[in-house]
Order: C-alpha cells, then sequence, then structure tokens
C-alpha cells in the first residue's frame, strides 16, 4: 500500500520501521520537532531521521493546521495514513483523506486510556493488562472502529518501564497485520463501548508529587509508574525534595499521621500512608532507595538516619 505516516518519538520510529519492513510505500513521514518537555525527551528515536536513512520526504509540524501540509498530503496521494504518538487532533480533511482512511496505533486496550501516557496512568490505577489498539481515526480522540488489538500481562513488580518494553514490541505486528487485513478486505471494524472509554491527559512534573493520604499500594504502583528514566515520583523532607526510586508496601501495619518517618522494616524505612491511617489497620510504604536534587542515590536507611519528622508534598 502507498501509505503517508503521522508520529513521533520511539513509537512513530518503530511504526515506521515496521511500514518499511513490511515492503509498504511509504510516501511522506510527518512529525514533530524535537521538543524539551521532560516527557517527551524519553523514547525519542527519530522519525526525521529513519526516514531521511530510507529517502522517505520529511515535514516537521507542531500542529497539522497549515495548508502547506495538505497540499503535500494530496501530492502523496496515500492508500492510507498511519498514526502512532501524533500528538495533537488531526483535522478530518486529513484523516478521511485517503480511501483507507486513517489508521491510529494506541498503546492502550481503548476504550480505555484513551489519550496521554496510558501505561504510567494503567499501572498507577493496577490494571492486570495493557496492550495497543488499532482503529480508525474519527473526529474524537481514540474513538474509532477497532481493528486489532493485543494485550499483555501486567505483573506484580512491573515498572513503566517495563511495560513500554512490552507494548511497544507489539508495534510491529499490529501495523503490519493491519494493513494486511485492509489490503485483503477482510478488516472487521468493531466499534468501541463509548460507555467504557476513558480519557487521560498528558502526564507533568506535578503528576509524580506525594500524596501521603493514598494508600500505601497506590503509592507503591506510583513510584513504579515514575520509575527511571521517567521523572521520580518526588516528596519533601525538612524542605528538600527527595525522589523515590524505588519502595514497597510494608509487612506490618502501622498507625498514626500520613507521610510520618516512622521505623525500620527489614532493609527499608516505613512511611504511614493512607487517609484512614489512624486507624492502624493499614500497610504503609517502605522506602528503599531514594534520590537527592543532586543527583546522588541513597539507601533509605542510610540517608534517614534517626526515625521521625514527616514528608511532606511541599517544601
Amino acid at each position: 500500500m502507498r501509505v503517508v505516516m503521522f508520529g513521533y518519538q520511539t513509537w512513530g520510529h518503530r511504526t515506521l520501521q515496521a511500514l518499511l519492513d513490511a515492503g509498504h510505500e511509504v510516501a511522506l513521514a510527518v512529525t514533530h520537532p524535537k521538543s524539551e518537555h521532560a516527557y517527551e525527551k524519553i523514547w525519542d528515536d527519530s522519525v526525521a531521521e529513519l526516514a531521511a536513512k530510507h529517502d522517505v520526504p520529511v515535514l516537521l509540524r507542531n500542529r497539522p493546521d497549515d495548508q502547506d501540509l495538505l497540499l503535500a498530503l494530496r501530492d502523496a496521494a496515500p492508500d492510507i495514513i498511519v498514526a502512532n504518538n501524533w500528538r495533537t487532533w488531526l483535522p478530518p480533511e486529513i484523516f478521511d483523506l485517503p480511501p483507507h482512511g486513517t489508521l491510529n496505533v494506541h498503546d492502550s486496550l481503548l476504550p480505555s486510556y484513551a489519550g496521554f501516557s496510558p501505561l504510567i496512568w494503567a499501572l498507577i490505577n493496577g490494571e492486570k493488562e495493557v496492550g495497543v489498539t488499532a482503529h480508525r481515526m474519527n473526529a474524537e480522540l481514540d474513538a474509532g472502529d477497532i481493528v486489532l488489538q493485543r494485550a499483555v500481562p501486567v505483573g506484580p513488580r512491573d515498572t513503566a518501564t517495563d511495560l513500554f518494553h512490552k507494548t511497544v514490541d507489539l508495534i510491529g505486528p499490529i501495523v503490519r497485520d493491519s494493513l494486511d487485513l485492509i489490503a485483503a478486505g477482510r478488516a472487521t471494524w468493531v466499534p468501541q463501548d463509548r460507555s467504557k472509554a476513558s480519557f487521560f491527559h498528558k502526564r507533568s512534573i506535578e503528576d509524580g508529587r506525594i500524596d501521603w493520604n493514598w494508600p500505601a499500594e497506590d503509592l507503591e504502583r506510583l513510584v513504579r509508574a515514575q520509575s527511571d528514566p521517567y521523572p521520580n515520583a518526588f516528596t519533601y523532607h525538612r524542605g528538600e525534595r527527595i525522589r523515590i526510586v524505588s519502595a514497597a508496601v510494608s509487612q506490618a501495619r502501622y498507625g498514626g499521621t500520613p507521610g510520618r518517618v516512622f521505623i525500620r522494616e527489614g532493609d527499608g524505612v516505613v512511611i504511614v500512608s493512607g487517609a484512614d491511617a489512624r486507624g492502624g489497620r493499614r500497610p504503609g510504604l517502605v522506602l528503599h532507595r531514594l534520590r537527592t536534587d543532586d543527583g546522588a542515590e541513597h539507601a533509605a536507611t542510610d540517608y534517614f538516619r534517626a526515625m521521625g519528622g514527616y514528608l511532606t508534598a511541599r517544601p
């Protein structure tokens, strides 16, 4: 098939590579310029560099809202547009331009976790599986009819980085298989159940701020969701920011005020957690390793030389 590709970062890079490997004629690649946004500097394999390596014309755009882009798309005359991790809305004059429309590849099990950073949000929320969905784009973001969907389990110690590697490996096969079905006229398009839809915003540094009123189980998942190389979950101790590198739910139950630096358990330090912690019926969060703003990493038992005091959301 003759294809125009819209995409960005490693997700877009994998999509373009899949199209090239499958022998499709890629007439044009459209991607975003490099960004200094904390989350957009992660997994930043360049679509533009891969396209140039294979003599695919490239256009750089922040938004697809100019006449020159539309003219270039019409000149490219694609059979289909394939998009993955394009960060802004595509208008109907673009997504409906080719005969087969636009196939969007999204790293969640739609209709849940439409929007941004779905793997991080899914891990925080304790989902048992994550995956990748290929669907036909329509005017509502990540809401079109589904042609293929693949899932992988979330392990009890998986980090967002682990889930990235699990799901990014699904991109090539799902792009190849979806286009094979579409080209052969064998695609079955399944409407999404919009009553089950959820939509999430972009992650920012603020979203990693720890609220010690959360239950320890939720905080432990937040720490795993903000695993390196993502910006770590953070809190403050005596006015200084500390980033939590690794943590676990405590074995014992602890009572008191959320955020209290309480006691050693094993090779970590327990922080009282949960809005109902005063009842003493909930576990705390055991901090194992943390990082200070100078970049130094510490064992929690070395950093907290004495128990007592509080971790707080702000200085």
